[in-house]
């Protein structure tokens, strides 16, 4: 989508928007949507492989052999030949989780992942996200109302309201004393 006020920056260099240059720069960027986003026509593997392969062109059996690990530290290594509609919301999850993985991003996206998940499987998609934070030190920019989370994790917050920034403040700062009267009283009604 265009934006219509404000500049993009990656890397210190702003970003001209441009089909080319959005092209490049989607490629140093994973997104995972609350909807994952799976093509229900293609396999597991099928699904983690289309990108790296067609678009980065990278070899297929070298994709294959990074993809089987991740779905081995997700816990979905049996599943590789299974269809999106055989997979629970959580395990679609993971998989759009290992999908954006596979391309190796420098930022990864998460847009409210938990959101369409049953509580039971919230634990779990959160424990890979703990540990991309913590084993792999990933740049994460994370939407999320998971706030217990989000106290654990976050460097840095940014609470928006009506599409206005209120508050961009150090993570620990944020739970601990927010500068903002709209932000206590949101941390209040979390029972934060």
């Amino acid at each position: 989508e265009d934006y219509d006020d404000g500049e993009t920056n990656f890397h210190c260099k702003k970003i001209k928007p441009s089909p080319k240059e959005w092209q490049l720069l989607r490629q140093k960027i994973g997104m995972v949507f609350q909807s994952y986003d799976l093509f229900p026509n293609l396999t597991v593997m099928e699904n983690i492989l289309l990108a790296p392969v067609k678009v980065q062109k990278r070899d297929e059996d070298e994709v294959k052999e990074e993809a089987v690990k991740l779905l081995k530290q997700v816990g979905l290594s049996e599943y590789g030949d299974a269809y999106p509609r055989e997979l629970s919301g959580g395990q679609k999850q993971r998989v759009a989780i290992v999908r954006a993985l596979v391309m190796h991003p420098e930022v990864m996206l998460f847009d409210e992942i938990t959101a369409s998940l049953d509580p039971e499987m919230v634990r779990g998609v959160l424990d890979i996200m703990q540990r991309l934070s913590d084993d792999e030190h990933m740049t994460m920019i994370i939407v999320t109302h998971e706030m217990n989370f989000a106290a654990r994790i976050a460097d840095k917050v940014l609470f928006l309201e009506d599409g206005k920034i209120l508050e961009d403040t150090p993570g620990k700062e944020f739970f601990a004393k927010p500068k903002t009267k709209r932000a206590q009283e949101f941390l209040e009604s979390m029972d934060f």
